[in-house]
């Protein structure tokens, strides 16, 4: 049996891989609320992906897509929190406007270079300011996890993959070797 490699599981999920400039760019903001059909869009289509990847792979941590990664050069991302029935986190044109000192590291993934997991310091607690689809600005306080998954999309969003964010020295390990650790995110409560 022929083993399919995380990455081109993804390619062919629609996940835009390393490599592709769109990655490497900083997305196009939304004009909000003139632009408001273009930013459900690209919503909509940011759920089909990530339901569609959640179809072929669990994600025990969360998950999350940005637009981006499905080819669309827009600053839109959507989260999925780990805990079932919490609904999903939007982000349009989010930018970060304050992190916490204190930082702690863990393994991540990337839809976009699935073969391999990183260790990168984030901080415990960042504070986001986004933009709703009525043009309204919202400012919210996300912690741990879910400030760890939110600042990796924004990353993206900002043309950096999390490996810009690893320190020197420290480089990606293969999938296989990371779920032989075994160990999900854990945080002091």
């Amino acid at each position: 049996m022929i083993q399919v490699r995380p990455s081109e599981q993804m390619r062919g999920l629609g996940v835009v891989q390393y490599g592709a400039p769109v990655l490497a760019e900083p997305a196009r903001s939304f004009d909000l609320p003139a632009e408001r059909e273009t930013a459900e869009q690209v919503i909509d289509q940011l759920f089909s992906s990530m339901e569609r990847i959640g179809q072929v792979h669990p994600f025990a941590k969360g998950m999350g897509i940005a637009a981006p990664q499905i080819g669309v050069d827009r600053a839109a991302a959507v989260v999925q929190p780990p805990d079932p029935g919490t609904p999903a986190i939007v982000l349009l044109n989010p930018r970060i406007t304050d992190s916490s000192s204190e930082v702690d590291e863990q393994y991540e993934g990337c839809l976009s270079f699935f073969d391999v997991r990183g260790l990168v310091p984030r901080p415990l607690r960042i504070t986001v300011e986004t933009t709703t689809l009525e043009g309204q600005q919202v400012t919210i306080t996300y912690e741990r996890g879910l400030a760890r998954l939110v600042h990796h999309e924004i990353d993206h969003l900002d043309g950096l993959l999390y490996t810009a964010r690893m320190r020197t020295g420290v480089a990606p390990i293969p999938v296989e070797q990371y779920r032989q650790t075994g160990r999900s995110w854990a945080y002091e409560q």
